[in-house]
């Protein structure tokens, strides 16, 4: 058994790959595609002798060769979260839909982690593949018992997916009313959590935005103590999204049966 959890390491780890092509084209507008890679720095073109070392040797200082700036240690990070993440997800649910399924919804979480941190965006393109992903695996559950939402109700997946965005919305209307601020909850913050809801259902999605909410609004008041942040400055909220919905997913059901007991 312990050989399909290196499998399944290596799977997320080549998986990884993808997810840093997506992290770094999405919000630029570059084409998916392309088989080249360039410096983020100068934009040179990338040889692949130059490639292996600056995502393999983390604790190196690789450097471009054109620009001599060092590579960002982000894709060795992706690679990495991803195999762990993949390895976890497997471990909760061995071969199955549902560890399909929510594999596909951590790829799309750790891809708005990064581009929003490096961004402060949520791409439309993003929202609209997870959303078409969200309505294959809800139609799927609505034939097999196959969701990871877990209460079985066919409307669950509708109800998480209105629940999470609509709430998000009404709440950036009266935040943007009363800081008198045109955007004070991003638009791909709430446009994401509709697809999201699709997969986790209304009951994991209360589960979600509750962690979620707690974390950004601790993270924040400890920075503002430090001096790090103002209170008036803006705050990328995708990554805690993707961490709530995360923590969810592993242990979701858990913290709701502790809660109600």
């Amino acid at each position: 058994m312990a050989v399909w959890y290196l499998i399944i390491f290596i799977l997320g780890i080549i998986s990884g790959v993808v997810l840093n092509i997506c992290i770094y084209r999405i919000p630029r507008g570059q084409p998916m595609l392309s088989a080249s890679s360039y410096c983020t720095s100068c934009g040179a073109r990338l040889k692949m002798f130059t490639i292996i070392p600056a995502d393999t040797n983390i604790f190196n200082k690789v450097k471009c060769s054109c620009c001599a700036k060092e590579f960002n240690p982000r894709p060795i990070t992706v690679k990495l979260l991803a195999g762990i993440i993949f390895v976890a997800l497997f471990y909760k649910y061995q071969f199955s839909i549902q560890f399909v399924e929510t594999v596909f919804l951590a790829s799309i979480l750790i891809i708005v982690f990064f581009v929003d941190i490096e961004h402060r965006i949520i791409p439309n393109s993003l929202v609209i593949f997870a959303t078409a992903g969200g309505i294959i695996f809800y139609i799927m559950g609505l034939i097999l018992p196959v969701s990871i939402s877990g209460d079985g109700d066919w409307w669950s997946p509708l109800a998480g997916a209105l629940l999470g965005s609509s709430f998000f919305f009404m709440t950036g209307s009266v935040g943007s009313l009363i800081y008198k601020k045109a955007e004070v909850i991003g638009g791909g913050d709430i446009k994401i959590l509709f697809p999201v809801g699709l997969f986790l259902g209304w009951r994991l999605m209360l589960v979600g935005l509750f962690i979620s909410i707690v974390l950004a609004g601790a993270i924040c008041l400890i920075l503002i103590l430090l001096k790090r942040l103002k209170s008036t400055d803006t705050v990328a909220f995708g990554p805690f999204i993707s961490i709530g919905v995360m923590i969810s997913i592993f242990v979701g059901w858990q913290l709701m049966d502790f809660y109600f007991l």
